[in-house]
């Protein structure tokens, strides 16, 4: 199995900067997304912390399993560095009077050969698309989901409520991270959007299954995420990542030039939809 990457990251048309953090190492198979918060610009702080504490500790276990790393030893390798960035942070936020009150959401996904591995914490997301069916993947550490959970509110009622951005767990909150992690067989043609809520709160799961389901590059796709997301208004900053799972050798130049055609004609009815709504 191999897999293409491809990431963007937006501050959308109202917040001031971005607090967001994406990244992906072809190397270790690895992609991460991050949705910071808390303090003057803390939020960046913590972000950024968290990705780059999760990609060096999983470069390094990387190096050290070579071709014997497995899907349990990745579990481990990724619980172990999530850890390691939640003390990182939490340190900080309680040493650094900049950095009071910061942390972050976070989404990582390790692939091992046909095997995902798949952690996060807080309210940023990992959906699948398979065989043109979207499915999210992780499930939010929010309050509204809480109450979802509970039958105390349908899914239709709370995306009628003001609080969909209070979270129950981030990265840097409490001493130690409760992180969900699990595991997913991978299948080939398999597309993963990693992302945080300023895409999904903006833009309907119809809709990001219509995107993802078009016939165009990755790094098409994700600038079309970006441009749905600030078409319904951009409340927050907006971040994505794709990853696609494929078999075999690289497309050629020719069938490469077809995909581009059919991107351009994809992008174009997907915008004329936008404009006339």
């Amino acid at each position: 199995m191999r897999y293409d990457f491809a990431t963007r990251t937006d501050r959308g048309r109202v917040r001031p900067n971005n607090e967001d953090a994406a990244a992906f190492d072809r190397a270790t198979q690895l992609a991460l997304l991050a949705d910071g918060m808390g303090g003057y610009n803390a939020g960046e702080v913590a972000s950024a912390m968290a990705i780059a504490t999760v990609r060096a500790d999983i470069a390094q276990w990387h190096a050290q399993a070579g071709p014997l790393a497995s899907a349990e030893g990745a579990r481990a390798a990724l619980q172990a560095s999530i850890g390691h960035a939640n003390h990182r942070i939490w340190h900080a936020a309680h040493t650094q009077p900049a950095c009071a009150g910061m942390g972050t959401t976070f989404v990582a996904a390790l692939f091992v050969r046909q095997q995902l591995v798949l952690a996060h914490i807080g309210d940023s997301r990992c959906y699948r698309l398979r065989a043109g069916t979207l499915q999210q993947l992780t499930r939010d550490h929010s309050w509204l989901q809480e109450q979802i959970d509970a039958g105390l509110l349908t899914p239709a009622q709370a995306a009628t409520l003001g609080m969909r951005n209070l979270i129950t767990r981030a990265l840097g909150s409490e001493p130690h991270a409760a992180a969900d992690i699990n595991e997913f067989t991978v299948a080939e043609h398999d597309l993963y959007l990693l992302c945080s809520d300023g895409l999904t709160d903006m833009v309907a799961d119809a809709e990001l299954a219509e995107i993802l389901r078009a016939p165009m590059p990755l790094t098409e796709k994700t600038a079309l995420l970006i441009d749905s997301a600030n078409a319904h208004g951009g409340r927050d900053n907006i971040s994505v990542l794709l990853v696609q799972a494929k078999v075999g050798a690289r497309i050629g130049t020719k069938v490469a030039g077809a995909v581009r055609a059919k991107a351009g004609a994809a992008k174009r009815g997907i915008l004329t939809r936008w404009r006339s709504a």
